[in-house]
Order: C-alpha cells, then structure tokens, then sequence
C-alpha cells in the first residue's frame, strides 16, 4: 500500500510540475517549408487555389481515405470550406480559402475540432523565379492553448510538423512538374 501511495504522489507531482510549466512556456509556432518548382507563378498559383486539390498532395489529407468530407460555397473562390472527419490521424475540422492574392499568395485558415481545438493560419506564398521556375512557400502559423502547451517542452512543431509538409510539397512538385 505503501508503494503505491509513492507512486501516485510522483505521478500527481510530475503532472503538477508539467501544468506549472506550461504556465511559462510559449504558446504560439511557426513552421515552414519550400520547394522550387519547375512551373510557372499562374500554373502553380491556378493549382493550389482549388482546395479539392489537397487530396491529391496533401499528407494531412491522404492520411484516412475513409475520411467523411464536406464541401462548402465555390472551390477556388474566397469563402469556400472544405470540412473533414477523420476517425483515424486526420481528426476533424475545416479549412477556409480566406482570400486570394493572384499569382502570389493564397491565405487558408484551418480550424481543428479534433484531437484537440485550435486555428492556424495556413498560407502559400508564391515567387516568380527565373526560366518558369515558382519558389512555394508553406507556413503554418497557430498558438496550443494551455495547458496543451506542455507538449512544446517535448516536442517542437517544427519536427512534428515540418516533415509531413516536406512530403506534401514533393507530392505538389511531382503534380505540377508533370
């Protein structure tokens, strides 16, 4: 009894030490990724503003094929909202095509539902390089809530997050590049 009364008392003191933590800790990151494509600004910038088009690049979105998905307003258009429900990695939520900047940048917002709620900003910014080539930039820019901020001290968002847009990105060039 003894025994386990200690190891209650280390658990309770650990999740104690991690909440007080977390009080300390940074909430807001940001992450980014690029690639250069063999395609011009128009072709590229024409590509990504149609968000059904994640489907077929997006690690996030290829994660759970059985994913529920709804579709709201115009694809391509300022306002449209491709909702998702995902039992597996995926969780649930929705990304919003915000506004459009032709050729040069798409601004989305994506709001999580699940596994935890939180809104990032999810835009693409697109150079004009030499010989048709177009530099992608992807960004993710949100904050984890307290104290879901704790995971921070253990993980960064950056290696969390930056090798899934890697992928992605590669899977975008070998589409446009074809």
């Amino acid at each position: 009894m003894k025994i386990l009364l200690i190891i209650i008392l280390v658990v309770v003191s650990f999740v104690a030490l991690l909440l007080l933590l977390a009080l300390f800790v940074k909430k807001d990151y940001f992450v980014q990724r690029e690639i250069l494509v063999n395609a011009s600004i128009n072709d590229v910038f024409e590509y990504l503003r149609f968000l059904r088009n994640q489907e077929k690049f997006s690690k996030w979105v290829m994660a759970d094929p059985d994913m529920k998905k709804e579709f709201k307003g115009t694809d391509g258009e300022p306002g449209f909202v491709y909702v998702w429900d995902s039992k597996k990695r995926a969780g649930a939520g929705e990304q919003i095509l915000v506004s459009l900047e032709r050729p040069t940048r798409l601004n989305m917002e994506v709001h999580f539902i699940r596994p935890f709620k939180a809104i990032a900003k999810t835009p693409f910014i697109l150079e004009d390089k030499e010989n048709g080539q177009t530099l992608i930039k992807w960004e993710m820019h949100s904050a984890m809530n307290y104290p879901m901020n704790a995971m921070l001290l253990f993980f960064t968002a950056d290696k969390m997050l930056g090798p899934d847009m890697e992928e992605s990105l590669n899977n975008l060039k070998r589409i446009l590049e074809k």
